[in-house]
């Protein structure tokens, strides 16, 4: 009887050290929205890897911070829990931002949130000198880590982390079906696709004040219809994303419309309507009705 390896696998790390790109690369398709700007990453999101024998379950988080307001304190939620519930711990670190004596035991302090595994990935090894590298892995060593030096960009070193982190998984049944890559809805991927364009367009305090959830989605007409609401904080945030004579929500559809479909393998009509949610990143119950999640123990 042969005998398979699954677990989850949560990467967690500062903000823009790589872990979403690492996630889709160790995938070999684009999951998590990745983008130029620090804190893309809201939501967790579930990546699965199968192969023979063995399935990867990635738990892409948001990165650790030190959360000012109750958006931020649902994102460190998110990261905490991952941590609780992996099988092991996959520790990105970006190689050219070395980790300080206080934010390393902020660190020790989220991964003593776990007695699984702990696996370090030092990453951009392609873009920094030899010297940050090593470096980096001597910082993951102190913490009795097993580390691997990668470019989750150019697939350096990536074989060597995937074999590490596949002996270290349990060995136990498939929890997903062998052909599924991801544990959340069409829906979820479409709103982070929108999203992410904002990130692409928009500059300042706009990106991280849009939230974007999928409101309808008909797939049985031809082409798709899916309405899209674009949640602002402020007024004056709606004016900028509609643009003079609603050119700016024209091109950001436009350019959004174009990712859906390659997501969908077909031809979408999308729908984007701008509101105003008055500071929804501070009130549990918007956060709640837009989706995220504030445990009550981080208030």
């Amino acid at each position: 009887m042969s005998t398979t390896r699954t677990g989850y696998i949560a990467l967690v790390g500062r903000p823009n050290v790589g872990k979403s790109t690492l996630m889709n690369a160790m995938l070999g398709e684009k999951l998590s929205i990745v983008t130029e700007k620090a804190q893309t990453t809201w939501q967790r999101v579930t990546g699965i890897a199968t192969t023979a024998g063995v399935q990867m379950i990635f738990l892409d988080t948001p990165g650790l911070l030190v959360a000012k307001d109750l958006f931020q304190k649902s994102m460190l939620g998110e990261a905490l829990a991952a941590v609780r519930e992996a099988d092991v711990v996959l520790l990105v670190m970006d190689a050219g931002r070395p980790l300080d004596a206080a934010a390393t035991a902020s660190m020790r302090d989220i991964l003593d949130g776990s007695s699984a595994p702990l696996i370090v990935a030092v990453n951009k090894v392609d873009v920094v000198p030899h010297s940050a590298v090593q470096d980096g892995l001597r910082w993951a060593e102190a913490l009795d880590a097993r580390a691997f030096a990668i470019s989750a960009l150019s697939g350096t070193g990536l074989e060597e982390l995937k074999e590490a982190l596949v002996s270290s998984l349990p060995q136990a049944p498939f929890l997903y079906p062998a052909d599924e890559i991801a544990s959340e809805p069409v829906r979820f991927f479409v709103a982070e696709l929108v999203r992410e364009t904002i990130f692409e367009r928009y500059r300042q305090e706009i990106p991280y004040s849009v939230v974007c959830r999928v409101e309808e989605f008909r797939e049985e007409q031809e082409p798709i219809y899916i309405a899209v609401g674009v949640f602002v904080e402020r007024e004056s945030q709606k004016g900028i994303l509609v643009g003079k004579a609603g050119v700016g929500i024209r091109e950001l559809g436009g350019d959004s419309r174009e990712k859906i479909e390659h997501l969908l393998g077909r031809s979408v009509y999308l729908d984007l309507w701008v509101k105003t949610l008055d500071g929804w990143r501070r009130k549990r119950d918007d956060l709640t009705r837009l989706g995220f999640h504030v445990p009550d123990d981080l208030r």
